[in-house]
């Protein structure tokens, strides 16, 4: 009898995303318990696995089959004040998001946005994201019942009103609670622990929150220098830019994970490079709120790992990845050097080195046997995509998310044939218009407008 497997992806040409760039031509994937177990020319693995012993079969003939997408910074639940902050300053955005939040969120509304974010993130061909946000619980249990790979954890924010109301040493004794009760590691998961920024904390509880992350072995992540009006607040108040505090308190690290990254001096990127800090990349969400653009060319030359993040679906509007990749390679190249992103390193970052930032490259970002099955199938049909000279190419600059036709996570097919299949979409949406009335009924989003002029 055949050895048995839960999935076979075959036909198509499969994208691995490994150290040599391997494109397999007519490839497959062969899957059992949400690991890959095999990678190879299609005819082999199916004389290897054939029908009877394939739980599920997905023809990928004339598609593009690859990694799934890493989303390494975001604000899921923004999803609910998508179109609310636009055409202001990072500044301006802060002002009115956290006063919306303060008196809009609620574990029941973050779930009907997340719930829309993670539907709108599987038709993207994202498969895993790092979330930020109030309410974590209510989130990862969302995501946990379609079978969608969300890391998240306890966010350290220290503002007046709170959407959740804990003070921050009640949030201390919680978080290392939550903590505590992520012993039973997952597979392609990590515990992680938030601290905003080091405009919203204090120099001494950003010390004690990466000393709780450190005892628990967790990610931690944080918004750094995202402007230069962040960069003069923190340095007015601390004597100190924003990286180099960091770098001061001993919190830079491979365990580390900045966002934004923008205004950095060269010492700060070698500072980020001697430690090992992780970047992520959110070049949608800095041009909007014209933040500026990240030196991307600068960090990866000294060797910093780079991963890409779609930020909030209020400051990008969108949770487009591949829109994410082709705005990477794209906006480095104004600087007048087209060679500064190339198309093979973009898709890389939304991939493979996203999977490193997060400390997961061992597990996620590259089709390879041993790895998690997180993987999709890219439609190649369209007329955008014809003639198809180079596959990075086509990734990167003309590949969108419509394209992403089927979507795998630990080898669970979430998307089949672009139509969702473990998460009922209709009452998704439903209820995140539910929740938007019921905000305005209540004078809370709409009752702020007079207080930001436009």
């Amino acid at each position: 009898m055949s050895e048995r497997i839960d999935l076979l992806v075959h036909g198509g040409d499969v994208l691995t995303v490994d150290e040599a760039g391997t494109v397999v031509r007519d490839g497959a994937v062969a899957v059992r318990d949400g690991e890959i177990l095999a990678v190879g020319g299609a005819r082999e693995l199916r004389a290897r696995y054939p029908a009877d012993s394939v739980g599920t079969v997905i023809d990928a003939g004339g598609c593009l089959v690859l990694p799934g997408l890493v989303n390494t910074h975001t604000h899921l639940a923004m999803t609910l004040l998508r179109g609310r902050a636009d055409d202001v300053t990072l500044q301006g955005f802060l002002e009115r998001v956290l006063r919306w939040e303060a008196e809009l969120l609620s574990p029941k509304n973050v779930a009907a946005a997340v719930r829309v974010a993670v539907a709108e993130s599987v038709r993207a061909g994202v498969t895993a994201a790092l979330d930020m946000y109030w309410f974590h619980e209510v989130a990862e249990h969302v995501a946990r019942d379609p079978g969608w790979r969300l890391l998240a954890g306890p966010t350290f924010m220290d503002v007046p009103d709170s959407p959740d109301g804990r003070a921050y040493e009640e949030r201390m004794e919680w978080a290392r609670r939550d903590l505590a009760g992520r012993s039973t590691p997952r597979p392609g998961f990590r515990p992680a622990l938030f601290a905003h920024s080091a405009y919203t904390l204090a120099p001494g509880q950003l010390t004690e929150i990466a000393a709780l992350a450190r005892e628990f072995g967790a990610l931690l992540h944080m918004h750094a220098a995202e402007n230069a009006a962040e960069v003069a607040g923190v340095e007015v108040r601390y004597g100190k830019r924003p990286v180099e505090l960091l770098d001061s308190l001993g919190l830079l690290g491979p365990d580390l994970l900045l966002a934004h990254a923008v205004d950095l001096t060269g010492p700060e990127v070698a500072a980020l490079a001697r430690t090992g800090t992780s970047v992520a990349h959110c070049p949608v969400s800095n041009l909007k709120l014209g933040c500026g653009i990240a030196p991307v060319p600068r960090l990866l030359g000294a060797g910093v790992t780079v991963g890409l993040g779609t930020d909030g679906a209020v400051s990008s509007n969108t949770l487009d990845l591949l829109g994410v990749v082709r705005q990477a390679a794209l906006v480095q190249k104004a600087a007048g050097d087209p060679t500064a992103v190339g198309a093979e390193q973009a898709v890389r970052m939304a991939t493979i080195e996203g999977a490193r930032a997060l400390g997961l490259g061992d597990r996620l970002g590259s089709l390879e046997a041993g790895k998690r099955a997180d993987l999709i199938v890219l439609d190649l049909g369209g007329p955008h995509l014809r003639p198809r000279h180079d596959v990075w190419s086509t990734l990167a600059y003309a590949a969108q998310s419509a394209d992403v036709r089927d979507t795998v996570v630990d080898g669970r097919v979430l998307m089949r044939d672009r139509v969702l299949t473990t998460l009922d979409e209709a009452a998704a949406l439903a209820d995140l218009e539910a929740s938007v009335r019921a905000g305005r009924a209540g004078g809370t989003v709409s009752g702020l407008e007079g207080n930001f002029p436009r």
